[in-house]
């Protein structure tokens, strides 16, 4: 294990002096221009060029710093958004945090804002020099850089944390997408026990695409899931376990809006699991579907009962009412015309020239009903292709309710 102290990286003037001047300019472009000139360091000029545009969005804080360096492309698309670390920072305080997949650092760095001293743990040794510049450039101090690998580091007697937090990657040895516990790396499965130990608290990030009662049944502790979106795309399950935790399991979703609000939506598993839903015998004047944080939760029933809407059937969650219901934390529709199957439904339907066709529980897929409509996608028009109560495919057509 090497502790790296704060530093910053050397770039040579020329070459720091054209990332300065081209810094807005298309990677593309430059990368055609500056094939000849060898006055600078091209390889680096364009990966900072590059790394700086990706965070514009994503990490604004980082975006308005002069001085930070980047590392390669798939670290930056790995991180955490500002959105997320920032929220991710309102739940954990204390006096020490471990941070064991460091990465890029934006995680422990909005993290550290709640703690006297922080250690970002990263076994990629060019990771933590950058890391080491870019702490240094946005004066963080309590953030200590050591270069290990997540095991090697937590089974050191020392480290002791009021809070450890864990990203671990979600790729395996051939490259592909994975959300098993167990083909994490590192293995978190494996590693879970040790990490009680060091901490009395663990935040994890793992994949949107984990089920939240499989992880459940798999560590023992799991007190809190939370579930984000920026803008209906769930983006991170967060899952915060405790040595004490009670069988009590709390869920939060979240879905961040382009407009700066947020819809949220929190619940005890259990509330879940007691809530009582109204079948709906026919389609209302309204018609709802909710955000994919609350989808991802589970609480099909409890959004029903909460907001007194009829489900449209058991595994249809889609929701409905004759009253419209404001503030809904999802999409809210008007019902326009709902079509069966009958000639005279497929003529009305084909005389839409576009239309947004969603299916939920019907036999075929969005992509195939589209092609057998002959509708072009887009358009003020929304179509879903729903299972009624009494089992009765049928398609409903409605638009957006204005806010």
């Amino acid at each position: 294990m090497k502790e790296y102290p704060q530093q910053s990286i050397e770039i040579d003037e020329v070459t720091l002096r054209f990332i300065s001047e081209h810094a807005e300019e298309d990677i593309g472009q430059l990368s055609l221009s500056t094939a000849k000139q060898g006055a600078i360091n091209r390889v680096l000029a364009l990966s900072q060029i590059e790394g700086r545009k990706k965070i514009r969005e994503k990490i604004p804080s980082f975006y308005t710093t002069k001085g930070l360096f980047y590392p390669p492309r798939l670290s930056i698309e790995q991180t955490s958004s500002e959105i997320t670390a920032r929220y991710k920072s309102s739940l954990c305080q204390g006096k020490r945090l471990i941070d064991l997949t460091g990465g890029f650092g934006a995680d422990i760095f909005f993290l550290s804002e709640h703690f006297e001293e922080s250690f970002y743990v990263e076994r990629d040794p060019d990771l933590c020099r950058i890391a080491a510049h870019n702490f240094h450039v946005l004066n963080k101090p309590e953030i200590r850089i050591f270069c290990s690998d997540a095991q090697d580091f937590i089974t050191r007697e020392e480290a002791q944390a009021d809070w450890i937090y864990i990203d671990p990657a979600r790729r395996n040895k051939a490259g592909r997408k994975t959300a098993a516990l167990a083909d994490c790396e590192p293995n978190l499965k494996e590693l879970f026990p040790l990490l009680l130990q060091r901490s009395e608290k663990i935040l994890m990030k793992l994949s949107p695409m984990i089920d939240i009662s499989a992880v459940c049944r798999e560590l023992p502790g799991i007190a809190q899931a939370h579930v984000l979106a920026l803008n209906n795309e769930c983006k991170e399950l967060l899952f915060v376990a405790e040595r004490e935790a009670s069988s009590e399991l709390r869920i939060f979703t979240r879905n961040f809006k382009k407009n700066g609000d947020c819809q949220s939506f929190d619940f005890v598993q259990d509330q879940e699991k007691k809530a009582q839903y109204k079948e709906a015998k026919q389609v209302g004047s309204y018609l709802y579907e909710a955000n994919t944080a609350i989808i991802k939760s589970g609480a099909f029933r409890l959004i029903s009962e909460s907001y007194n809407l009829e489900k449209l059937h058991k595994h249809t969650h889609l929701y409905t009412s004759d009253k419209l219901i404001k503030n809904f934390p999802g999409r809210s529709f008007e019902v326009k015309a709902l079509h069966g199957s009958s000639k005279q439904d497929r003529k009305e339907l084909n005389a839409l020239s576009r239309a947004n066709v969603c299916v939920r529980n019907y036999p075929l897929s969005a992509d195939e009903l589209q092609k057998k409509l002959k509708i072009l996608p887009g358009g003020e028009h929304f179509l879903f292709a729903c299972t009624l109560l009494d089992e009765s495919k049928v398609i409903i057509e409605c638009k957006p309710v204005s806010a």
